[in-house]
């Protein structure tokens, strides 16, 4: 009988089936536990890779990378912990996290690498109570440089012309007895000059009495915008901007001496003004120098002396702010010049030419690694003009060279920084998109 029991209990297929199925629960519990394990600690370190990335980028905005590389480590720092210490299910310690802070001269880079556990849920099955996590993310913010402007703006008379095409009009129609003269040339005792105009005024008052604006008008506007341009970029870059004004004719007249307090600089453009001579001809009662009121090589040599060798602009010790230099100017100059001669002139001293076309003052001061912004306020055609056609009595005139002044103010400028505005063109609107190309391209420029 027990034999028997014996041999029916070995051939029951169900008992089989069922101690199988016994043994089989082991290795599922383990896939199971493991899995949920595993997809949780995933889940876990793609959380804490996301507070990484956070952290890192916290480290590099505008603000904090003003402040040095330790705001950037410390920032960092408590992002990340702020946010992982109040983790569930994740095992962190402060310790277990490093910030790395490498500045380069255009660039801070910021690294956070953390390593941390997560909890197993299936730890008993497992024998295995926590899983390791780790993971780093980094960020690279821009460092906007400081920057040191340096405009020179052209106050000679030939700024004095009209602003618009309708403005040349209206002064070319109201000074017939004049041949019709588009300019409102600034004299202190025009009566010499026999100009015909009511109460014998000068042209510059002129066209003050006809509601004419002149090219300088729209410089000094230009000029003072460009300090609130520059006052909100400063703020959103977090940069310092320092800002000079001088404008240039027969000499170099200070306007602003280099400051930060850029209110104060728009207040000073306010006060620039176009050259008032004795009469044509004559700068003084006792100083006749034959209208040689625009003398580029002295204003160059002049900023170029002024402006200190740059620096990268960066935040580091001992480092200096970038230099930058803005030029206005209808790009022609007027001026004594013994030698060498302007081959078109009949006067051996005067000089009325294409700037830069003696001494190449552009080329010494970006060697130094200053760059030089341009913006050419076009110097009009004045067919109607005889000096413009025939400065010198020998058939040339300004006429003669005009249609090279723009290429030649195009290569004294730095690569991207030219611009040209035509007459009756907004100067202001010129001159802030010049002045953000240059701060941009500063980001490059070392």
């Amino acid at each position: 009988m027990i034999a028997d029991r014996v041999r029916s209990f070995a051939g029951n297929s169900r008992a089989n089936v069922a101690m199988t199925f016994a043994l089989s629960l082991i290795p599922i519990c383990l896939a199971v536990g493991a899995g949920v394990d595993y997809t949780n600690a995933a889940a876990r370190e793609s959380q804490m890779n996301a507070y990484a990335d956070a952290a890192a980028l916290a480290a590099v905005k505008p603000a904090i990378l003003s402040q040095g590389d330790s705001a950037s480590t410390t920032t960092a720092t408590n992002t990340f912990n702020a946010q992982a210490e109040a983790f569930a299910g994740v095992n962190y310690s402060p310790s277990n996290l490093t910030v790395t802070v490498v500045d380069s001269v255009a660039s801070r880079t910021v690294t956070v690498a953390w390593t941390a556990t997560s909890h197993n849920a299936f730890a008993a099955i497992l024998g295995l109570a926590n899983t390791t996590l780790g993971g780093s993310a980094k960020a690279v913010g821009a460092l906007a440089p400081n920057i040191n402007f340096y405009l020179l703006l052209d106050s000679s008379p030939s700024q004095a012309i009209a602003a618009t095409p309708a403005g040349i009009n209206t002064m070319v129609q109201n000074t017939a007895s004049q041949g019709g003269c588009a300019f409102g040339c600034h004299e202190s005792n025009p009566g010499n000059d026999n100009l015909g105009n009511p109460n014998g005024e000068d042209n510059y008052a002129l066209a003050r009495s006809l509601g004419v604006a002149l090219r300088i008008d729209n410089v000094t506007a230009a000029a003072e915008g460009l300090m609130t341009t520059a006052q909100t970029t400063e703020d959103a870059n977090q940069a310092t901007y320092e800002m000079e004004i001088d404008t240039f004719d027969v000499t170099v007249n200070s306007i602003q001496s280099l400051t930060s307090n850029l209110s104060q600089a728009a207040q000073s453009a306010s006060n620039i003004s176009m050259l008032e001579v004795y009469d044509q001809n004559c700068l003084t009662q006792l100083n006749c120098n034959n209208d040689e009121d625009t003398n580029y090589d002295l204003a160059m040599s002049t900023i170029n002396t002024d402006m200190p060798n740059p620096g990268n602009g960066t935040r580091s010790p001992g480092d200096t702010p970038q230099e930058v230099l803005f030029l206005v100017t209808d790009g022609v100059e007027d001026e004594y010049q013994l030698l060498p001669q302007n081959p078109t002139t009949m006067d051996p001293g005067r000089q009325q030419y294409l700037m830069n076309s003696n001494t190449d003052w552009c080329s010494a001061i970006k060697n130094r690694g200053i760059r030089i912004a341009v913006l050419y306020t076009e110097y009009l055609p004045l067919p109607t003009n005889a000096w413009y056609e025939n400065f010198d009595n020998s058939g040339n005139g300004i006429s003669s060279f005009q249609s090279q002044i723009a290429q030649q103010l195009q290569t004294c400028a730095s690569p991207g920084l030219y611009y040209e505005v035509e007459t009756g063109g907004d100067i202001t609107a010129a001159l802030d998109s010049l002045f953000q190309t240059a701060v941009q391209t500063s980001y490059l420029s070392q």
